[in-house]
This record gives structure tokens, C-alpha cells and sequence, in this order.
């Protein structure tokens, strides 16, 4: 067996490829953190981590690392890692800045988007059709955000897209209070918003896009904001 399938970063006796336990760690905490089973700003322990894994704290930090590399967790100048924190008291000014990103990338689109731009979005609607069929909240909120991110590509405008790619990041926990106000069953009415927002790119119906980007924006928002007041574990961590 090669030095790279010794993996001495794991317990005696077992055997793993370099990179496997990393993604183990990364996949389960990234699932725990959109989950808020890990709520905002609580304590990364590498230790704990290490011990649950049954692996060194080398492939517990490399996982790290790629989730801050998602702004999912942070860490702290004394090298403490935090799961990355909500600003709920700011959050009108992200939902502003969302909305706004969600008209503008949209219009783009539309503008300016190509026959293979439509091909790649229509894929992820599919894709995203399936995972609400299957009331499959983690790929929901991924392929929701991947379908909004392709659209702001296809508007042909770098500056926008790496924002609002930034922005739905940043928004993926909130999501999952979204969709968590339905019972994870997401009424059919919302996921044919895509569809209806999808022909209008086709079309290059450009006034169209925003007004249905728009509409799309604020639904979202206004459901993520009932969720949020009538969570009391919230309130009550944005009254400390």
C-alpha cells in the first residue's frame, strides 16, 4: 500500500485515502450548519470533532478551512472557530441588498443571456424540481442557490454575479427557515416561480424578468420574516 493510503491521521487499524476523512467532516458539518443543528456562533471544538471522526485534527481543519472558505464558520483571531454568526438585528439591510440583486441579475439574464445559458439553468430547475418533489431540504437550498447564481451569470456582468453569489451564501441558513415554514413541502405556486422567471429570460422579456424577480424577492422575504418572529430560540438570541 502507498504512503498515501496509510492515512496516519486515523485510528489504529483502519484505512483511508487522503482527502475522504475531510470530506466526511466537511459534508456532515456543512449539513448540521444550513440545518442550524449547529446554531450561529456556537464553538467549533477540534478536539470533539477529532473524537467523533475518529481522525486527527489535520483533516478536521482542512474541512475548516473549506467551510470558511463558504462563510459558514469563522474563526477568530485567538484561532477559536465559531459557527459563522447571523446578523438578525441588520438582517433588513440584507434582504434590501438581496432583493435588489435578484431584480438586477434577473434583468441581465434576460438581456443577455445565450442558448447555452438557458441550457445550464434549465438543468438546475430540473434539478431543483426533483429535490422539492422529494422534500429534500439540503439539496433545495444548494440547487436553489446554484439556479439563481447561473442566472446572474448569464447576465454577463462579473461584478454582479460574484456579489449576489455572496449575498445567496450568506442566505442559505435563512432558507432553510424558509422552507422550514412549510414542512419542508414547498407549495407548487413558488416552485413555479422559477418556471415563470426561467421564460422570461428565454424570451428576453427583460420587464418582465424584473417584475417577476421581484416578486420572487419579496414572497421569500416576507416568509423568512414571519419564520423568524415567530421563533422564540431567535428572539430571544437577538434580545442578548
Amino acid at each position: 500500500m502507498s504512503v498515501e493510503e496509510q492515512a496516519p491521521d486515523h485510528l489504529p487499524g483502519t484505512k483511508r485515502k487522503r482527502g475522504k476523512g475531510v470530506g466526511a467532516v466537511y459534508d456532515t458539518l456543512k449539513h448540521e450548519i444550513l440545518d442550524l443543528t449547529l446554531a450561529p456562533g456556537s464553538p467549533i471544538d477540534e478536539v470533539k470533532l477529532s473524537e467523533r471522526f475518529g481522525i486527527s485534527r489535520t483533516p478536521i481543519r482542512e474541512a475548516l478551512v473549506k467551510l470558511a472558505g463558504e462563510g459558514l464558520v469563522v474563526t477568530l483571531p485567538n484561532r477559536f472557530t465559531i459557527v459563522a454568526p447571523i446578523d438578525f438585528p441588520n438582517l433588513s439591510q440584507f434582504f434590501d441588498a438581496l432583493s435588489l440583486m435578484y431584480r438586477v441579475t434577473t434583468r441581465l439574464a434576460a438581456a443577455n443571456r445565450t442558448s447555452a445559458d438557458l441550457v445550464r439553468i434549465r438543468a438546475l430547475q430540473d434539478g431543483y424540481t426533483r429535490a422539492v418533489e422529494a422534500m429534500d431540504v439540503h439539496e433545495m437550498i444548494e440547487v436553489n442557490r446554484n439556479f439563481h447564481a447561473e442566472i446572474a451569470r448569464a447576465g454577463n456582468n462579473r461584478y454582479y454575479a460574484e456579489l449576489f453569489e455572496r449575498l445567496l451564501d450568506e442566505g442559505r441558513r435563512l432558507l432553510r427557515l424558509y422552507y422550514s415554514s412549510y414542512n419542508d413541502k414547498l407549495p407548487r405556486i413558488y416552485l413555479q416561480e422559477h418556471e415563470v422567471m426561467l421564460a422570461a429570460i428565454e424570451q428576453q422579456d427583460v420587464e418582465a424578468a424584473d417584475r417577476i424577480a421581484r416578486a420572487h424577492a419579496e414572497q421569500i422575504v416576507r416568509q423568512i420574516q414571519a419564520s423568524i418572529a415567530a421563533d422564540h430560540r431567535i428572539n430571544a438570541n437577538i434580545s442578548l
